[in-house]
């Protein structure tokens, strides 16, 4: 039998909370569809203003839900802050679609770094094709020397 992770409840909510008051994450339309211990699920629907000259979803569309979902899975592991280092993107083929998904998961949590991988996929008619694949690497960032929101 799996038993709840109650510490993961507050720490989730706290997440999701810090997510939503991003301007960018409301202003593109995109949600945080899961979140779990280690792993984050970013997902946006198809918006005119999403998409490049060929109709397929831009490719900083993509970059953006890897940047931002690697980022989160990193930060539910302990709840500490997260900022993205670096990430290698590869886009395995065009992003058509009603909706784009982002899974991340933690490949290896650090004191310091972390890293964690990604995939997108979008959805065709009900089902998904894989369309990008990246490896971040994430600093965690000590919550008392981290700035503070301004708002």
């Amino acid at each position: 039998m799996l038993q709840a992770d109650t510490e993961f409840t507050p720490i989730a909510a706290h997440i999701r909370n810090n997510v939503m008051r991003q301007g960018f994450m409301t202003h593109v339309g995109a949600e945080v569809t899961d979140l779990t211990r280690g792993g984050c699920v970013l997902s946006v629907d198809r918006r005119p203003e999403l998409l490049q000259q060929n109709g397929f979803f831009h490719g900083g569309v993509t970059a953006f839900l890897i940047d931002n979902a690697t980022t989160i899975a990193a930060a539910t592991v302990k709840g500490q802050a997260a900022l993205t280092a670096e990430y290698k993107l590869n886009l395995l083929a065009p992003a058509s679609g009603d909706r784009l998904i982002c899974r991340a998961r933690v490949v290896k949590p650090g004191r310091q770094v972390s890293v964690v991988a990604a995939d997108v996929f979008c959805v065709i008619d009900g089902a998904e094709k894989h369309t990008a694949t990246a490896l971040a690497s994430i600093a965690m960032i000590d919550q008392a020397v981290a700035p503070k929101v301004v708002s």
